[in-house]
Order: C-alpha cells, then sequence, then structure tokens
C-alpha cells in the first residue's frame, strides 16, 4: 500500500471491530500516512468471532499496535447482540432503532479510544460509523460524532492546551457499496472479516442479519464478489 509522507509518523487510534467498515477505515487511516493503533472491544457480544477477525486485519492491514479491552456491557443487556434472550432479527432491515443497538456502545469505545490517543500523543481518532447503509443507530450520525468530538476537546488535557482531537468518520455518507469499492482499491481482506451478528465459532454468517443483508448487498452492487463464509443451515 502507497502511504503519502504528510502523516508519516503521526500516531492514530483506529477502533476496529473486525467488520467490513472497521478494515476499511483502518486501511484509509494507512493509506494517509498515519501510524495505526488499533482498539478493539470485548464488551460481552454473542459475535465474539469478530474479535479473532479484528486481530487478523490488524496484522495485514500493518497496524502499528493492536488491544482488545474487556468490558461487559451483557450486565446491563438491552440488545440482542449482549443478551442472548433478545432474539436477532432476521426479517429484513425495518424502520426506526432495531433491538441489535447497543445503548451507548460507540460512547463508550469513543471515550476510551479518546484516551488512549492523549496516552499516545495521538489527535486523531477513526471509527466506521455510517449513516447511509446502516441498520438506524442514533450513534452512527454525523451530529452525533460532531458532538462527541467538541466534548472531546472539553474534556481532555490536550484539548484544553490546543492539541485539538479529530474524529475522522470517513465513511459516514458513503453507501456499502461505495466502502466497498474503496476498501477494494486499498485491498481490504475482506475474507479476513466477520459481520454477522450471529456468527458461530468459525465465523461463519448467517446470511439473514440486518448486517448480512446490508453486506451481502453492498458487494452485489459494487459488482465485487462477496468472500464471506455462511453457514448452510
Amino acid at each position: 500500500m502507497n502511504v503519502p509522507a504528510e502523516n508519516d509518523f503521526s500516531p492514530a487510534v483506529v477502533l476496529l471491530s473486525g467488520g467490513l467498515d472497521s478494515a476499511t477505515v483502518l486501511a484509509i487511516a494507512r493509506s494517509q500516512g498515519f501510524v495505526c493503533h488499533c482498539l478493539s472491544f470485548d464488551y460481552g457480544q454473542r459475535h465474539r468471532a469478530e474479535l479473532l477477525a479484528a486481530d487478523r486485519v490488524a496484522k495485514a492491514l500493518g497496524a502499528a499496535s493492536h488491544r482488545t479491552l474487556k468490558l461487559d456491557l451483557g450486565q446491563l443487556g438491552g440488545s440482542a447482540l449482549t443478551d442472548t434472550s433478545i432474539a436477532v432479527p432476521t426479517g429484513g432491515v425495518q424502520p426506526g432503532i432495531p433491538v441489535t443497538y447497543v445503548p451507548a456502545r460507540n460512547t463508550i469505545m469513543l471515550s476510551l479510544a479518546m484516551a488512549w490517543a492523549e496516552i499516545l500523543g495521538a489527535q486523531d481518532i477513526f471509527v466506521g460509523v455510517n449513516a447511509v447503509d446502516y441498520s438506524g443507530y442514533p450513534d452512527c450520525r454525523p451530529e452525533y460524532i460532531a458532538a462527541f468530538e467538541s466534548m472531546a476537546n472539553l474534556a481532555t488535557k490536550a484539548g484544553v492546551e490546543g492539541s485539538n482531537l479529530r474524529i475522522h468518520a470517513p465513511l459516514i455518507d458513503l453507501s456499502k457499496a461505495e466502502i466497498i469499492a474503496e476498501g477494494t482499491r486499498l485491498d481490504v481482506p475482506y475474507d479476513m472479516t466477520v459481520s454477522c451478528y450471529q456468527a458461530d465459532e468459525e465465523g461463519r454468517a448467517c446470511g439473514v442479519c440486518d448486517s448480512c443483508r446490508l453486506r451481502h448487498e453492498g458487494f452485489l452492487a459494487a459488482h465485487v464478489a462477496d468472500p464471506t463464509p455462511y453457514r448452510t443451515n
């Protein structure tokens, strides 16, 4: 991957779930010359195969470091992703906020990314939120990202002293097909990623949850072969 000189040796924190979007964001940050420190979260999600995917992707795309922090949001429940008594919806993307929304997840993750960025002396955080082909989560909207950035620069020593933190959400206005096209250009190993909300231990996708549907439709629209391994039953 060719890396321009403008940001050479500038550290950045990249939130890396192990899914399609965050892998693309890591590739974008690397292509812009940032030294990428990836942060993943074991938060009690039922699709834990994504954590192994995050490790594979971080290594494949040349991350300088990769840490996985353990949180137990399952203690609070309230989401199909952290409470196995709530079924993952499989009937297609519906209007409104779905039960796969995890309350405060992006706020918690961005807050910890903000803390690590300050420790690293990084002024840049990359996150793979998207407000076009997505499931309707309120913490994926542009106004949320702008508000968090403003808060971060009020809440940190670095921000108060003039080293403003920047939250980059390069996918926020892109369709899934556009994301895949950009990632393909940057040689993102999509076969290593896991997006399914109920992937099995081997990372095989169900093919019917919202995330699987959006991912597969994106590959079709981008005219790129879908490398996702699907379960047969």
